[in-house]
């Protein structure tokens, strides 16, 4: 009897070690994404409206969590992010169709080029901030937009681009989506552990401490110009990547997609969830992004009047705003913590009544 009350309070507390570990939460997400794709390929009748929707969302969790890195820790607000998308799309869709070069080849090359964006767009910060350095981002959004419009020959202008296959290890393959959704998948959750740890990070302290006050973090000797580089190259390859997956996934591109409005919906995921939680994050993509898709545009009244849509996520971050400035986030922890404490409440109570303890 005692070897087995033993081995249970083992295994007991192994489980508790697995459920308190810091990446369990986002293996769960990632399994709930898959979970859909795994019904559908093993024949339960799953809408593919559905499957895109959770494959979108994923998408965008990961351009909106570098946003976070920029706006929650940095401080620093932009408006390009649409641009630096509409970027990732067109350079995997010129050098796969022109070029046939291998998918792998072309993320580094997306890589390094996010880096040069990120760095320029950093030293421009440098010189500005606040709102007219979200002015200056938005015309760099805006001049990207023009040139997919005008580039023809690289982007097939207003036609939008094409992308028929990907090419990995020298072998053209026809896009699959149930494969491309479960490579998102693991990206994805990749992406979630790199940015907790850079969060949790001295370099997350600095960024915090910049974004706090730039004074304060010189005086403490944070480097301004490194820290602000960090965060728009962070956050530009992130964006670049969503971009990258955008197209292998949806094989298609338009620059009437990479506009403002994309921007807008980034920046009101990072709000409405929590700036500085990554499962804030993960709750605010979902709700501006993965319920549009999901659920209201399945409602014929959305459909008829998508305008409505855009008036429901205006309302949200107005609420959020004026009640809940941390994010939706910052209520189901508030919730949570109610919760806990009313159960242990209600446990000593109940071993008062029980057997006569204090419950004080």
């Amino acid at each position: 009897m005692i070897l087995q009350n033993k081995m249970c309070a083992e295994r007991k507390a192994k489980l508790n070690a697995i459920k308190n570990h810091p990446y369990f939460g986002f293996v769960v997400i990632t399994f709930l994404m898959l979970i859909v794709q795994l019904l559908r390929v093993s024949g339960l009748d799953i809408p593919v409206v559905l499957l895109r929707a959770f494959g979108f969302t994923m998408i965008y969790i990961i351009i909106a969590l570098g946003f976070s890195i920029l706006l929650g820790y940095g401080g620093l607000a932009s408006l390009g992010t649409a641009g630096f998308v509409g970027v990732g799309t067109y350079v995997v869709g010129y050098l796969t169709n022109q070029f046939e070069m291998s998918i792998f080849l072309i993320v580094l090359i997306t890589i390094v080029g996010a880096v040069v964006i990120g760095t320029i767009v950093g030293f421009i910060s440098l010189r500005i901030e606040g709102m007219y350095l979200a002015i200056i981002t938005l015309g760099l959004s805006e001049i990207l937009k023009e040139v997919f419009k005008n580039a023809t020959t690289i982007t097939n202008g207003t036609n939008g681009l094409s992308l028929g296959t990907i090419v990995i290890f020298k072998q053209a393959i026809e896009l699959n989506h149930n494969a491309i959704f479960i490579v998102i998948a693991l990206i994805m959750l990749f992406i979630m552990i790199i940015t907790l740890n850079l969060m949790k990070s001295p370099t997350g302290r600095a960024l915090l401490a910049m974004r706090n006050s730039q004074s304060a973090a010189q005086a403490m000797g944070v480097s301004i110009f490194k820290y602000r580089l960090l965060a728009f190259i962070t956050s530009t390859v992130y964006a670049l990547l969503g971009g990258v997956l955008y197209m292998t996934y949806i094989g298609f591109s338009i620059p009437s997609t990479w506009s403002l409005g994309f921007s807008l919906n980034i920046l009101a995921a990072v709000i409405v969830g929590g700036s500085q939680s990554i499962y804030g994050i993960v709750l605010g993509t979902f709700m501006i992004f993965g319920l549009n898709l999901a659920v209201l545009q399945q409602i014929p009244l959305f459909v008829e009047n998508p305008a409505i849509s855009v008036v429901f996520n205006g309302f949200l971050i107005i609420a959020v705003i004026m009640f809940y400035p941390g994010g939706l986030i910052r209520l189901i922890n508030s919730m949570n913590y109610k919760i806990k404490t009313n159960y242990q409440l209600w446990k000593k109570k109940r071993r008062a009544y029980i057997y006569g303890d204090d419950p004080e």
